[in-house]
């Protein structure tokens, strides 16, 4: 069956699951395949629960008419995708980079979305599955999307843009993410940089942030560039308060007083100033910006500020690479306190690089005084003396849970796989 007869079936029943345990009645499944899955086993459990049809690509005993047989389950997902983003006239915004592109994902959603009817991914479901199904999930009432697109090696964003088809894109920021996948610095910036490469292919227009000199260089070609930054760009910002909860003062390019977030940390500044370039761009009064930035609230463990009794606790760990766990440091040692306390984890997906890079965050470590400093996972296996080191989080979990700490500040940041969050647990 091809694409176009999905497509009528789709128009028909239109939602599309690839977890039989989230099957709603009446949703179309897609049997998809991964390392330790087989979605072709699950098409009659997929039915009993109620899907309209199952999409699969390995032959069954089950002779059921509605399953329907396709040479390449993912690729016809992505090929559905696609049929469906041809049927809209609308701006698609796309996001990626290094650091951040859910936090501005969120905030440029919580913008648009006090003046458009508008769609965007949810949670950080940005990935080769993730990117279709949010397309899938757009209703014919969208007036704007906007789509994370998450990458870790070359080509990955270039294969996304060809069935999100963005008319107009973000790069965050180019860091020290996924090195071990990109092949180094040089190769994040070339594959962060598809999106901008599809962008000048296609008329495309691009939201640059004007401090970031590696990102006014990709960006060259593009048709339409509006910048944000803190000097020299159409829409400008500064970090005006050194308290708990980022404030920021915008200086060009919209009459906003000072906008009160609910962000923690200065390195958040240009996923604001994003929003509010955006929002401009868009039309979306002063006011809505303001308003709709100010009522974020950060979750899933990103930049989460928690008062427990007398400390104050920045949870930071969904994930983290070299970029983010500078910053997230160098932010927390400006923070006013006299006790803070580092409980970090391991930095993943660096490869040959993961030694230097654990060992640069050691000696920025040792630039600032800390009341004590908690490092886990392998990546810190060979710490100086002075700090403490445990394998898993949950060791790190009991320590903290002894420690009985007062009037304390507290960081906690390290890679997903790393589970900081159960420091707090």
């Amino acid at each position: 069956m091809q694409v176009n007869d999905i497509y009528a079936l789709f128009l028909e029943n239109p939602s599309v699951e690839t977890d039989t345990r989230k099957l709603k009645k009446g949703d179309i499944f897609f049997a998809l395949k991964g390392p330790n899955y087989n979605g072709n086993h699950y098409t009659q459990q997929a039915l009993q629960a109620g899907a309209s049809y199952c999409i699969a690509d390995e032959p069954s005993d089950n002779k059921d008419d509605r399953i329907i047989l396709v040479e390449n389950c993912l690729s016809m997902l992505q090929q559905l995708a696609k049929k469906h983003r041809q049927q809209f006239n609308i701006p698609f915004i796309a996001i990626t980079g290094s650091n951040g592109k859910t936090t501005t994902k969120e905030l440029l959603q919580q913008v648009i979305s006090s003046s458009y009817k508008s769609y965007t991914t949810l949670g950080n479901l940005n990935n080769h599955i993730g990117v279709p199904l949010t397309i899938l999930r757009i209703k014919q009432d969208a007036e704007i999307a906007i789509i994370e697109m998450g990458a870790n090696h070359q080509k990955e964003i270039e294969g996304y843009c060809e069935y999100t088809m963005p008319t107009h894109g973000i790069i965050t920021n180019i860091g020290k993410a996924h090195l071990e996948g990109f092949g180094g610095e040089e190769g994040i910036k070339k594959g962060k940089g598809e999106l901008f490469e599809y962008l000048k292919k296609n008329a495309g227009t691009a939201f640059i942030n004007n401090d970031s000199e590696t990102l006014i260089e990709i960006s060259k070609g593009i048709k339409e560039v509006i910048t944000y930054g803190t000097i020299n760009a159409d829409y400008t910002g500064i970090v005006q308060n050194d308290e708990s909860y980022l404030q920021v003062k915008i200086t060009k390019g919209a009459n906003l007083p000072l906008i009160k977030s609910q962000l923690i940390g200065n390195y958040n500044l240009p996923n604001i100033l994003a929003a509010v370039c955006v929002g401009k761009y868009f039309n979306v009064p002063d006011n809505k910006i303001k308003d709709a930035i100010e009522s974020y609230t950060p979750s899933n463990s990103r930049s989460q500020l928690i008062k427990k009794d007398s400390n104050e606790i920045i949870l930071d760990a969904y994930n983290a690479n070299p970029s983010s766990m500078k910053a997230a440091i160098e932010n927390f040692a400006k923070m006013k306190g006299d006790k803070k306390i580092l409980i970090l984890g391991s930095m993943m997906e660096l490869g040959a690089d993961s030694d230097k890079e654990h060992e640069g965050i050691i000696s920025l470590i040792k630039k600032y005084n800390w009341e004590d400093v908690v490092l886990t996972g392998d990546g810190f296996k060979d710490i100086p003396d002075g700090f403490l080191h445990f394998t898993f989080s949950t060791e790190a979990a009991k320590w903290f849970k002894q420690k009985r700490i007062e009037n304390t500040l507290v960081l906690i940041k390290g890679s997903r796989s790393m589970q900081m969050e159960k420091v707090l647990e």
